[in-house]
């Protein structure tokens, strides 16, 4: 098949969280399988590897109400069968930094950058002559491709493509005020609440994507279930479950070259299942790089956006009865003001067993994810997540919140490979720790915990062959 796969981040050019990551991993996976894929994103300022762009000789041009837009379409060759495009346009993606907003808030433009990307999408494959039998879209960013596909390419040779939408994160939706349905050249016939991209008086991007699309997955079974009630739909709900039969939850995978304890760069010791001792190795590195001493006890540790829907308020509520017990806690991320706060106050309070870096360290997130014990992933809600595999293939055991695709990969229980608990509550969470601490005193259980979990298969190959198949499916149809 002709795969045409828009997003508008993709790993490693560009990517402010998983979204980019798929985008990077699922087109090379279905490209492995021997299928032809195009990947469209748009030719940020600060896109990593632009180096390596090459022109195609070919360009956009694409007339809104406020004006023309056009643009050349660059390209990076990453294998035989796979392809990334580029669409460069300087007023709408070159003369800023940032993906979607900067610190004033969300580009007051993002209307109109990605209806560029959703549009010039679909003209781009016509100009290169790629005639996709799947146009698969990604997140609010692109939910105009699947309107376009129906409403303004439906007599051309996309004419029989069939569309597919993936919601990576239901809570962003891309939501504007009425007034650009005139500025997008968006017939008002579309702006309804039942079947159109009207929202509670707004246009809403993501509806569009979930209205006009042949068929929706999202990044795990759990999550599809999650976003069909109201207290996960996030207003959405109702149209979720009306468009159930065309819902596939199909867990993410992980890149298991760069997250491979055998052989990975990072590590002051290599591991794996036949010999678990370089993790011992890993552990005594991570707790001399916070300046903690080596010792008996146990680590927890945690790489995470510090945010709201991360539950890190939560972390941060219980960790101090926690900490009574003889424990270390190490983690790297940042985010929210009041949260990176927090942390910092908590190592100030415990400075021999908590240890944080506030910010982005790649190689320090793959020494805790080796180092550490336990990790901690208290999340309110996860649409599938992706360090609780990491752990898993590290040889840690993750202690969850029983929520989206983190039940669907991690097994709790005394046959299990890691930790679950339900209530989103400070009791809750220190139950589990206790229970990580009784698993800790038993040498030879916490053993067969790690091994079961380094056996699990999170590769993006099985992932890969759930979309081929919805595919063939669509194709058929």
């Amino acid at each position: 098949m002709n795969v045409l796969f828009i997003s508008s981040e993709v790993a490693p050019f560009s990517k402010t969280g998983g979204l980019g990551d798929v985008a990077g991993a699922l087109p090379a996976a279905l490209a492995s399988l021997g299928h032809d894929v195009k990947v469209i994103t748009p030719r940020y300022r600060d896109l990593r590897g632009a180096e390596r762009l090459e022109p195609t000789g070919q360009s956009l041009l694409l007339r809104f109400p406020f004006g023309e837009l056009s643009g050349p379409i660059l390209s990076a060759r990453v294998s035989e069968r796979l392809e990334v495009l580029f669409l460069e346009n300087a007023f709408l993606f070159g003369n800023r930094h940032g993906l979607y907003g900067d610190a004033g808030g969300a580009f007051a433009d993002n209307h109109r950058r990605f209806a560029y990307l959703s549009v010039g999408a679909l003209q781009a494959a016509q100009r290169l002559r790629f005639i996709p039998d799947i146009i698969h879209a990604n997140d609010w960013q692109t939910g105009l491709a699947p309107v376009a596909l129906r409403r303004g390419f439906q007599t051309g040779p996309l004419a029989h493509a069939k569309s597919v939408f993936t919601i990576h994160n239901l809570a962003y939706q891309g939501q504007f005020p009425k007034d650009v349905m005139g500025d997008l050249a968006l017939p008002w016939d579309l702006f309804t609440a039942h079947d159109g991209l009207e929202f509670h008086d707004t246009v809403n991007f993501l509806k569009a994507g979930l209205v006009f699309s042949d068929a929706l997955t999202t990044v795990s079974p759990t999550y599809a279930r999650e976003i069909q009630t109201p207290e996960q739909g996030y207003g959405l709900d109702g149209l979720l479950r009306h468009r159930a039969h065309r819902l596939h939850g199909i867990l993410n995978g992980v890149d298991t070259h760069e997250w491979n304890p055998e052989d990975d760069a990072f590590l002051p010791a290599r591991y794996g299942l036949k010999d678990l001792s370089g993790k011992a190795v890993c552990k005594r590195e991570l707790l001399a790089r916070f300046g903690l001493e080596d010792g008996p006890a146990p680590v927890f540790g945690f790489v995470s956006r510090l945010a709201w829907q991360k539950g890190m308020d939560l972390l941060l509520e219980a960790l101090p009865a926690a900490l009574h017990a003889d424990i270390r806690v190490v983690g790297v991320g940042s985010g929210e003001g009041p949260l990176e706060e927090g942390l910092l106050a908590l190592q100030a309070r415990y400075p021999k067993q908590v240890g944080v870096h506030i910010g982005f360290d790649p190689g320090l997130s793959h020494l805790v994810e080796a180092g550490a014990d336990f990790f901690l992933m208290p999340s309110r809600y996860e649409p599938c997540g992706l360090n609780q595999m990491y752990s898993l293939r590290y040889g840690t055991v993750p202690i969850v919140r029983a929520t989206g695709g983190l039940v669907d990969t991690v097994e709790g229980g005394l046959d299990g490979n890691g930790i679950l608990f339900e209530a989103f509550h400070k009791s809750a969470l220190l139950a589990a720790i206790r229970r990580a601490l009784a698993l800790y005193a038993d040498p030879s259980r916490l053993d067969e915990f790690r091994r079961r979990g380094m056996e699990k298969d999170f590769s993006w190959g099985a992932s890969g062959r759930r979309y081929e198949a919805l595919f063939h499916d669509l194709v058929a149809e």
